[in-house]
């Protein structure tokens, strides 16, 4: 019985009560089910009785103890007892829990995906990095996580778009160019231009691309480097991502906005709402009508649009593309970024707690005896790719609340060892990989899982991972719910150690000469069951489940 079906009993308990006259109550849509700190309070647990006990007239636990009467007649449950102010406190039988095996192993790749957010097609911006310079550590995060999250919400069956936002269009794209041209010539950069190995690297590229660009003059030169430029950024933009197996479904060009009269029709859709107004020559949008500290120019008064009025036309091209919401992932330093926005999109009419979320990560700094100076004080991509690999960076920027800052020692993450977070987690895996193939090499044979006896998984150390098992689709839902994937992490961290508790307690495999028990195969479909849930976890956070370490 999984919490799910246990979730179905509880209400259907409810509902024998109220259709029995025993209480008087609407039956809820869903009940609440937890595992329990503590194994004397049973496998698990529910509010569903404080939750009644308002609407009911009545004291929680003799709402409780109504219900009770009823869930103790369930097949599989073995036990209800009434706890504390009002919990149900469940037990199950040893045939009800191991049948989660069976559930389990069935649903492979799709076991922990849920259907809570059918319907919703989601737009997810992240990374969206300035396009004259290679992604640093701060991006990693973002790209990690925003991969993370679109994976978490894709197996929650929301339909998903990652959107990566490229901006190329504004004065920063012009110093670029300018930048280029001038260490092409051998000259220094301009006041306010970039510097760095990485920009003398482009502007060479561009010249042995664009040969002819030497003997054009300065001022016909600079929008070809620029251009040139930011292909070449993006591509390398593009490489690095895919390095770190992050891929988008949509690169969006801001120039696209200027050209395609997007940002014109946006102006004109805000002045037709009556939030517009002109002063000094420039156009003014008054967002303080809906709580923004002060009113936003959207249009300068030499007519070119302001970043506020690209956000706005962005936002509303994703809506007019089908989106429900509209998720874009910041960093620190755009705090004050939300309010504007939200006060920008009343302005339009819509409803910002309906259709836009900005969640705002925090800062990551990185130390290390194995990460190159060449970049300086800026750690990039590449670099810690490099240094810790993949799955590792993954799972680093992945494993943390965004809402907190990631102190990330490279050595710690590089090494083989339980601490590394990585590593514990899919060292688990590949030591279930390698018992089942030695399981295979003595010639045990496991046979169908719904073959096998698995009322016999009864130990306390069964017990507690087959409660943990049985725990992750409720993870993956409030994960996606709170946007927060690190609760994948966590959770795979813990499920790694209640196995390894499990493995070092019961034996699983006969030694030497001795015959397999009549707990082997109940043993081993406990390990795939565990197994396939460790890949599961690993795969929503973008890392892999290697069988061999």
């Amino acid at each position: 019985m999984t919490p799910a079906d246990l979730a179905a009993a509880v209400l259907d308990a409810v509902r024998g009560a109220v259709e029995g006259g025993e209480l008087r109550v609407d039956v809820p849509p869903e009940a609440v089910i937890e595992r329990p700190k503590g194994r004397e309070h049973g496998d698990y647990a529910t509010n569903i009785a404080l939750r009644l006990a308002k609407p009911a007239g009545r004291p929680p636990r003799e709402v409780a103890e109504v219900i009770a009467v009823r869930l103790r007649q369930r097949a599989g449950v073995s036990a209800v007892e009434v706890a504390g102010p009002g919990f149900l406190n469940v037990t199950l039988d040893s045939a009800a829990q191991g049948a989660l095996v069976e559930s389990i192993v069935t649903a492979g790749s799709s076991y922990g995906h849920t259907t809570t957010l059918a319907g919703q097609r989601i737009n997810l911006e992240f990374v969206s990095a300035n396009p004259v310079g290679p992604l640093h550590v701060g991006q990693v995060r973002w790209a990690a996580v925003g991969d993370a999250l679109a994976r978490l919400l894709q197996a929650n069956a929301a339909e998903v778009c990652r959107e990566y936002y490229f901006n190329d269009a504004g004065s920063q794209i012009d110093r670029f160019g300018a930048s280029l041209h001038a260490l092409a010539h051998g000259r220094p950069v301009p006041e306010g231009g970039y510097k760095g190995d990485y920009v003398a690297d482009v502007a060479t590229a561009v010249v042995r691309e664009h040969p002819e660009v030497m003997n054009l003059l300065d001022a016909e030169a600079g929008p070809v480097f620029a251009r040139a430029g930011i292909d070449q950024m993006f591509a390398q933009v593009k490489a690095s991502l895919a390095r770190l197996g992050v891929q988008f479904d949509v690169f969006f060009n801001e120039r696209d906005l200027h050209t395609s009269g997007r940002l014109t029709e946006t102006v004109e859709r805000l002045r037709a709402a009556g939030h517009v107004f002109e002063q000094d020559g420039a156009v003014w949008l008054r967002t303080t009508t809906f709580g923004d500290d002060k009113d936003r120019v959207i249009v300068r008064g030499d007519g070119t649009p302001t970043y506020f009025c690209a956000d706005l036309a962005y936002y509303l091209d994703k809506r007019e593309r089908g989106f429900d919401r509209v998720v874009i992932i910041l960093g620190a330093d755009h705090h004050g970024y939300v309010p504007r926005m939200r006060a920008m999109v009343r302005c339009l009419g819509e409803d910002p707690d309906q259709t836009l979320e900005i969640p705002i990560g925090q800062l990551v700094t990185v130390s290390g005896s194995k990460l190159s100076k060449r970049a300086g004080n800026l750690v990039t991509l590449d670099e810690l790719v490099a240094a810790v690999g993949p799955d590792a960076a993954r799972y680093a920027m992945a494993r943390s609340s965004m809402d907190s800052t990631i102190d990330l020692n490279v050595d710690v993450w590089s090494s083989k060892t339980s601490d590394n977070p990585v590593f514990y987690v899919q060292y688990a895996h590949a030591r279930i990989a390698s018992l089942l193939r030695n399981a295979a090499e003595l010639s045990i044979d496991r046979g169908e899982v719904a073959a096998a006896d698995l009322s016999r998984l009864e130990s306390e150390r069964e017990g507690d991972l087959l409660r943990a098992l049985g725990e992750f689709p409720r993870v993956v839902a409030s994960a996606a719910e709170l946007r927060a994937p690190h609760r994948i992490a966590r959770y795979l961290e813990e499920l790694a150690g209640t196995y390894h508790r499990f493995y070092d307690d019961c034996r699983i495999l006969p030694r030497g000469d001795e015959e397999p028990t009549p707990e082997t195969v109940p043993r081993l479909w406990l390990c795939e069951a565990t197994r396939l849930v460790l890949a599961n976890g690993l795969g929503l956070l973008g890392v892999s489940a290697p069988d061999r370490m």
